[in-house]
């Protein structure tokens, strides 16, 4: 086919992760950090993809997707590859990572090879701290199957009943407590070498367990952990109050479907056959997994203060025109503004809605804010601008994926002091990073400045995250902007905008239009070239399209950090399409469309991916670069930079597998993040 089935790419764009854990260039925390990001992406996935692949498989869906294959097909496909991927993480962890940290001094052992001294650091720390909050939950007819909690870590506990038939109970392992277990410095010879001792938390619970079953005979215990469907549909239609309905939603999470059933390696299988049976699983659900089971923990390895083994400090900086310290209104009126996250500082961002909320000439601020984080000054300066006496209308999706529970409490904090707060739209995520502030200017005219950005208003994720934002006074964005935050605070209805392309009402035809008249230009001209990047390409429709323009001749160079479904390469097909994948220390995350136009080159800045949902299923919003200088500085920085990258970009095959982009032997080593990381810091 022509097309490769997505959820196969996605695991592809995993693999990349993984391969960045493998990377000995990596500092060792780093790389200890992709391991933790691998975990916590596979979890996702299971906990959306792969539950929705079961839902398909149940419903008996004979529907083939895009790429031709059935649900049940595709399921088996990613069975198969997560267990590959998943045994090489388990290695790279064991093999690789776990012992070169403890020739740099950080030990994390196992209870076996704990000496006498650590073992009563472990012993003394589990009858203060955790013995105290640990509940024994039997498994027989008078205690039935108890509820498994998604993603928790628990042992199964393995006990000698009568006439030598197995008993069983299952502990929860407590997750407000590290993972890792501190036993300060060693003193044992054989780790004299130790800066940090750490062992797992689940094995010194596991060592104490007779404790908790006085007079039992414990056989043994056995760590396990299940996944569930998180893809709680919410009935909008239905709902009277949408923010009630997705608080519902947050407490049926705890009771979605198992999905996935992770256990030790060693678990026997009458253990595992209870656990399979009582939460519905089969056989193909089941992975066992050799060392210890989510590896997500090794966050905390990373918040370690050992500075050597991390990459430098970051310390973005603050573009030379705002650093002058003129009014930021001021500096805007006299031209367009780019920031470049996290190479530029996030500061002015800041800045903007601060003195938007604190300058008595600012009549009004809209905001749309996605996914906030936990402490955020945007949020306190919008409440500061209400007791300030300005109108503030902010639209918090409270549909964000894992972030709903958050941002309804930024709701009730908004509306406490009297924001107009909009919970979303009706049958739509509202995706699109719109700041929009009305000013009277001192000439008695209102100017609106305009905020527009890729990525979310987000202080901690402006700084691992590549983004684009631009500040703008143009009259007909902020025209669009205004006419865009009237429509989301009304009723969606608007069909047209003058200079934005706002999903789902003009951005697919707009970028159709775009791509064929690149088409056109090639075939009366020549020279036609299109780069896109993006995070996902997966949409059928803009595939074609991209194929077409491949078919004629038209360059096509792609930067798509994840799942792409697109087959570059296929003579007559795809041969002049190249797709280039760039992993690294930040997550890159803009989305930039550039269209040679004949040689009037055009560049589009949003937040919209190519898929089917941010296209048709979404708000989302795409703006021109106006301003000739910023346009080439982000073909310069963001698109040829990306694509001249040849140690963290990775170049897609046709048959869907990723291979490190070829470098000559007399050819320079480019790592496009790390050149931006010199560039800001002027070296």
């Amino acid at each position: 086919m022509n097309l490769i089935n997505r959820e196969l790419s996605w695991l592809e764009f995993n693999r990349r992760v993984l391969q960045e854990a493998q990377d000995p260039t990596n500092p060792l925390l780093e790389r200890a950090k992709f391991l933790a990001i691998f975990a916590t992406n596979l979890d996702e996935f299971f906990m959306i993809r792969v539950a929705g692949l079961h839902d398909q498989v149940l419903a008996e869906v004979t529907q083939p997707g895009p790429e031709g294959m059935l649900p049940a097909q595709t399921l088996e496909l990613v069975m198969q590859g997560v267990r590959a991927l998943q045994a090489e993480h388990a290695r790279t962890w064991h093999e690789d990572i776990r012992p070169a940290l403890a020739e740099r001094g950080v030990c994390v052992l196992d209870w076996h090879a704990l000496n006498d001294e650590q073992r009563t650091i472990a012993r003394d720390y589990f009858h203060r701290y955790v013995f105290p909050i640990l509940t024994p939950l039997a498994i027989d007819l008078a205690h039935p199957f108890p509820h498994i909690s998604n993603l928790s870590l628990s042992l199964a506990v393995v006990m000698r009943g009568e006439r030598g038939r197995p008993r069983y109970a299952r502990v929860k392992v407590p997750p407000s407590l590290p993972r890792l277990v501190s036993l300060t410095q060693c003193q044992d010879d054989s780790h004299s070498n130790c800066a940090r001792c750490l062992t797992w938390l689940d094995q010194v619970i596991a060592a104490h367990i007779h404790t908790l079953f006085p007079g039992q005979e414990v056989i043994g215990t056995f760590v396990f952990r299940v996944t569930r469907d998180a893809d709680v549909e919410i009935q909008e239609d239905e709902a009277n109050d949408l923010r009630a309905t997705v608080e519902r939603s947050i407490k049926d999470r705890r009771f979605g479907r198992v999905v996935r059933l992770e256990v030790a390696h060693d678990m026997p299988e009458d253990a595992c056959n209870l656990l399979e049976h009582n939460l519905g699983l089969s056989n193909q659900d089941v992975f066992r997994v050799e060392g210890p089971l989510d590896l997500s923990c090794l966050w905390e390895l990373h918040r370690l203060p050992l500075p050597e083994l991390k990459d430098p400090p970051l310390n973005p900086r603050l573009p030379a025109d705002l650093a002058n310290g003129q009014d930021l209104f001021e500096r805007i009126r006299s031209g367009d503004v780019l920031l470049h996250h996290p190479y530029d500082s996030f500061s002015p961002v800041v800045q903007f809605v601060r003195a938007a909320a604190r300058d008595p000439n600012v009549l009004a601020i809209k905001q749309t804010l996605y996914r906030v984080g936990k402490d955020s000054p945007i949020v306190e300066a919008l409440k500061e601008a209400v007791m300030n006496g300005k109108q503030v209308a902010v639209l918090v999706e409270l549909k964000a994926r894992f972030d709903e529970e958050n941002n309804i409490q930024w709701t009730r904090a908004l509306e406490e002091v009297g924001v107009h707060v909009v919970y979303g739209l009706p049958g739509y995520k509202v995706h699109a990073k719109v700041c929009l502030v009305v000013r009277r200017e001192q000439n008695g005219e209102i100017c609106r400045y305009v905020h527009l950005s890729t990525g979310n208003y987000n202080v901690d994720t402006a700084r691992v995250y590549t983004d684009l934002g631009l500040f703008t006074c143009n009259p007909e964005i902020g025209q669009d902007a205004s006419e865009l935050f009237n429509n989301l605070t009304g009723y969606f209805r608007q069909s047209c905008y003058r200079r934005l392309l706002v999903a789902p009402v003009s951005l697919r035809q707009r970028l159709t239009e775009l791509i064929e008249r690149e088409i056109v230009h090639h075939q009366m001209h020549g020279g036609g070239h299109l780069i896109f990047k993006v995070n996902q390409l997966v949409d059928p429709g803009m595939i074609r399209l991209l194929y077409r323009a491949s078919q004629v001749g038209v360059k096509v160079d792609l930067l798509v950090r994840g799942m792409c479904s697109l087959r570059p390469g296929v003579p007559g097909l795809s041969q002049n399409i190249r797709v280039v994948s760039i992993v690294g220390r930040f997550l890159e995350h803009s989305r930039v469309y550039y269209f040679h136009n004949n040689g009037d080159e055009e560049i589009y800045v949003g937040s919209a991916d190519l898929m089917e949902r941010n296209l048709d299923r979404r708000v989302e919003t795409v703006y021109p670069i106006l301003d000739p200088t910023i346009r080439q500085r982000i073909k310069t920085e963001v698109l040829e930079l990306g694509l001249s990258d040849n140690v963290k970009a990775r170049e897609l095959c046709p048959d869907g597998s990723y291979v490190f982009v070829a470098r000559k032997p007399d050819e320079p080593a480019v790592n496009s993040q790390l050149r931006l990381l010199e560039l800001a810091c002027g070296t």
